[in-house]
């Protein structure tokens, strides 16, 4: 059954829309429903062609008008078998539709091997990639089952299994050749380029790229070609060129690019061919290192395409009627009526756009320019070309040519912003609407890399793109589906735009895709930068929330459980830890905690021999110690022995690992009797040692966790035994951290505050018998450190201020002087406020002062915990012990205004004023 659409024409201004023909009431039944099996042939076919040939499948299966109409030979001309699995027994079960095939593409030598199953022996145009492992026997077999191939294309990889034995067994078997492009053959000799001039007569167009050597003389016997691609390949030898293929009566352009071409022999063949128009010849050294040649743009009404002319006016130059802008001369002459033209563009187009990807992956230095000024404008050209080969490849060229660091993410920001300048954005996402899958992969892949850049990224959710890229998320395709998520992860990073999200479905859409592709091997891929994208989205408060309430956390906990694959682990794991750093505004980090198998799983995780899942993991541990009920999840599933592990294995790892170990710790510390766990599985001794460090975020975590641990006194004394008075007295007198400082001296203040000495004398080791250390040494250096620590924050003047005043704004002034910002989210448990009210009731000048300053940093008006603590304070009858510390005659100066200040806030009640 072959059928033709009829179509009729509506102009909106000079421009011409084809419409569907459609009687909108004939195939609604009595009660106004559509019956979609009663549709026109001709609307249902149009349906069809907007269907990829997997669903063009099915559809058919429905019902039996459907059947029949499916196999119709308009809807079976091309077939795209490279984003699928291509065995035998698919291609088997499509043959029955194939009759009339006359393009395929397919990936790899083993959908080759499939394509004979198809039995379309009409078959015009092949077409494959990644072919890197395809044979001779396998290219020979394909080229004798199909006597009509009139064009035939390997590449863009390197064929090195391909010898010149297979190129003619090709000349023989396909007499009706046109078109030869292949890629990466280690050598065509005499005997294979002979054949193809003496069996096929029509070819004129050829294309030996980026191979070792081709015979330059045999290729002078081809007299049919018209369109001669060398472009990468090596070993030319230019004088039997000069010789053999000025000669060649109808080359009327020739592509040398990535080649050894020198200026003398460029100006050689456009002087002694006589039918030569053009010559390609980007990224070629010699022509380039020659300043006086790259002037001589023009050479007699022949042009010369390299980057250092302009390419478009070049290309405009071929034509009688030069088109008025240079920008557009594609554009313009794309839709001619001359046949030759068409052909001369479409050739063009096509070895342009495969040399700029060559270039693009090769990325050689000196090409900003030529990049910035013409390069993107060519590409995005290319982006508009009728030919899908070509669009494919300007789009990975634009996902390419952006990369400066791919393992870091770093792109080139000029060249990322020229592509939203010249439009590319708008052309781009109009492009990945198409419903050609190879379109969709290769399109989202470059509004992936482009939006790495923040400007970009703006632009494309201005432009929809969010909406775009979810849709393509839902798609069967896992290459399509990969990309698409990549693209909404690095969207997800801007917070202008996560609101576009959330009205575009983009948050549960995610999170779909995490269950659809966790049941599907290969599906790693989608499964990361889902995970990625949720994760930064979880950073959002609001986000946050809206990731959980669509099953994101059943999701995330899901692939933390079951996953296997390192980087689907990490962000996993780093999503988890931004859903639980939310516990003031939201339960996201109770709710973490109750997911059956999350606290199970992030322990687990935290034993990967992959740094960035023990980070992650370790991050996410942290943030949930703040929960009472994670704390004992966490220590029940065997977090302290693994934290601990964590920590002493880690003296060589990042600076974000150590720090996430050590804060862990710091989190689980919060429990005494988790404090008292950690000091008893051996945890003092490698915080210790990432005290040590010179990073200021691993020793301030560290610091923090030898803080609460000091506050057990036979922890104390495992810090005193180990030299840890030495290295936090270090941390508290040189670090550039005000958080490490304080938490030092809060350590050291808990360790010598007297409730250490009772258990000196029996020690902490197995045999009952303590290290050798001599704490009134210790405790006079640690005391001296307190105080100058304490004289820090002294403003002689404030306090002299504040000592013959009570007003408000001298105590405001030696306030702001002692504040400590980082300090603000630091939650004191009943315990610790309690030990603080004791030690103000010490006879120890030192301990009193240390312990109202801290009491001063807990109950800052407006702080994040202060509530809290003042109640606590409150609970303590902490009152009368300040005001008694406010009134001490042997209390220095400082410990009392400390005092004074912080009953004003016990009075506010620490609430902001």
């Amino acid at each position: 059954m072959s059928r033709r659409v009829r179509r009729r024409v509506v102009r909106r201004g000079k421009e011409k829309l084809d419409c569907l023909d459609i009687d909108e009431n004939s195939s609604l039944d009595a009660k106004g429903v559509l019956d979609w099996t009663s549709l026109p042939d001709d609307t249902t076919i149009q349906l069809f062609s907007c269907l990829n040939y997997r669903d063009r499948a099915s559809l058919s299966s429905t019902c039996r008008t459907w059947r029949a109409i499916g196999k119709s030979p308009c809807l079976w001309q091309a077939l795209d078998l490279r984003h699928d699995k291509c065995d035998a027994a698919a291609t088997t079960s499509l043959a029955s539709r194939c009759e009339s095939l006359q393009k395929v593409r397919f990936r790899g030598p083993e959908s080759a091997d499939a394509i004979m199953h198809l039995e379309a022996k009409n078959l015009r145009e092949i077409s494959g990639d990644c072919c890197r492992k395809m044979s001779d026997a396998t290219l020979s077999v394909l080229a004798a089952r199909h006597e009509a191939l009139e064009c035939l294309m390997i590449g863009p990889d390197f064929c090195e299994k391909i010898s010149s034995d297979a190129l003619k067994a090709i000349a023989i078997c396909c007499p009706k050749l046109q078109k030869l492009r292949l890629s990466g053959i280690h050598e065509v000799d005499a005997r294979a380029i002979n054949a193809l001039a003496q069996h096929c007569p029509n070819l004129a167009d050829i294309g030996f790229i980026d191979c070792r050597k081709v015979d330059e003389t045999a290729l002078g016997n081809v007299t049919s070609v018209s369109f001669l691609s060398v472009a990468g390949t090596t070993n030319i030898k230019w004088n039997v060129v000069l010789q053999q293929w000025t000669n060649l009566p109808h080359l009327i352009a020739l592509d040398v690019s990535r080649t050894d071409i020198t200026p003398i022999t460029v100006t050689s063949l456009f002087a002694s061919s006589c039918s030569l128009k053009v010559l390609c010849a980007l990224n070629c050294p010699l022509l380039e290192e020659e300043a006086s040649f790259a002037t001589d743009k023009y050479h007699k009404g022949k042009v010369l395409l390299a980057v250092f002319t302009d390419i478009l006016r070049g290309v405009a130059s071929l034509f009688v009627d030069m088109p008025k802008n240079d920008l557009n001369v594609f554009l313009d002459w794309r839709n001619t009526n001359d046949r030759k033209t068409n052909e001369i563009l479409n050739w063009l187009e096509w070895i342009l756009s495969n040399s700029l990807l060559r270039v693009s992956e090769i990325n050689p230095p000196g090409l900003d320019n030529f990049w910035l000024n013409q390069g993107t404008s060519l590409l995005l050209n290319f982006i508009q070309s009728p030919q899908e080969e070509v669009q494919e490849r300007a789009a990975m060229a634009l996902a390419t040519f952006v990369i400066i660091d791919d393992e870091n993410a770093k792109i080139h920001t000029g060249r990322a912003e020229a592509v939203t300048r010249y439009g590319g954005i708008r052309l781009l996402l109009n492009l990945a609407c198409s419903w050609k899958e190879g379109l969709q992969a290769e399109t989202a892949k470059a509004i992936a890399n482009l939006s790495v850049n923040a400007n970009v990224a703006k632009a494309v959710a201005e432009e929809g793109g969010i909406s775009i890229l979810v849709n393509l998320a839902r798609s069967s395709n896992r290459l399509v589906a990969e990309e698409a998520a990549g693209g909404l992860w690095n969207l997800s990073v801007g917070e202008d735009h996560k609101g576009s999200f959330v009205e575009a479905g983009g948050v549960k859409a995610l999170v779909d895709l995490i269950f659809k592709w966790s049941r599907c091997s290969g599906g790693e891929g989608v499964l990361e930068r889902a995970a990625g994208a949720l994760a930064n989205l979880a950073a959002d408060e609001k986000c946050s929330t809206g990731v959980a309430s669509v099953g994101g956390l059943r999701a995330l906990v899901t692939l933390a459980r079951n996953c296997k694959v390192d980087g689907v682990q990490e962000q996993a794991a780093r999503a988890l830890a931004n859903l639980a750093a939310h516990g003031d505004s939201n339960n996201n980090n109770a709710a973490v905690g109750r997911e059956a198998g999350a606290l199970e799983a992030l322990v687990q995780l935290t034993r990967s021999l992959h740094d960035g899942v023990r980070q992650e993991a370790a991050g996410a541990l942290w943030n949930l110690s703040f929960d009472d009920k994670n704390r004992e999840g966490i220590a029940a599933a065997g977090g302290v022995e693994a934290l601990v592990a964590l920590a002493s294995s880690c003296a060589n790892a990042s600076r974000g690992l150590q720090e996430r170990a050590a804060g862990a710790l710091w989190g689980l510390s919060v429990s005494e009797t988790n404090s008292i766990a950690i000091g008893q599985q051996g945890g003092v001794v490698p915080l210790i040692s990432l005290a040590r460090s010179d990073a200021e975020d691993v020793h301030e975590t560290a610091a923090g966790a030898l803080w609460n641990l000091a506050f057990n006194p036979g922890n104390a004394l495992r810090i005193v035994e180990e030299g840890g008075v030495f290295v936090l007295v270090r941390l508290c007198a040189t670090s550039v951290s005000k958080m490490a400082r304080f938490m030092s001296a809060l350590a050291l203040t808990y360790m010598f505050d007297g409730r250490m000495d009772e258990i000196a004398l029996v020690g902490t080791s197995a045999e009952g018998t303590s290290k050798s250390v001599k704490l009134d040494g210790l405790r006079r250096l640690a005391l001296k450190c307190i105080d100058e620590f304490i004289m820090t924050f002294s403003n002689p003047h404030a306090f002299a201020a504040a000592a013959a005043s009570s007003a408000p704004t001298a105590l405001a002034q030696v306030t702001e002087s002692a504040r400590i910002q980082e300090a603000g989210p630091l939650r004191c448990s009943g315990a610790e406020i309690g030990r603080f009210v004791s030690m103000l009731r010490n006879p120890s000048p030192t301990l009193k002062g240390c312990a109202a300053f801290a009491l001063l940093q807990f109950t800052m008006v407006g702080g994040r915990h202060a509530p809290l603590h003042v109640k606590l304070l409150q609970n303590a009858g902490a009152q009368r012990v300040l005001r008694a510390a406010a009134a001490a005659a042997g209390a220095p100066i400082e410990a009392k205004i400390f005092a004074r200040i912080v009953l004003r806030n016990l009075e506010a009640g620490g609430s902001s004023t």
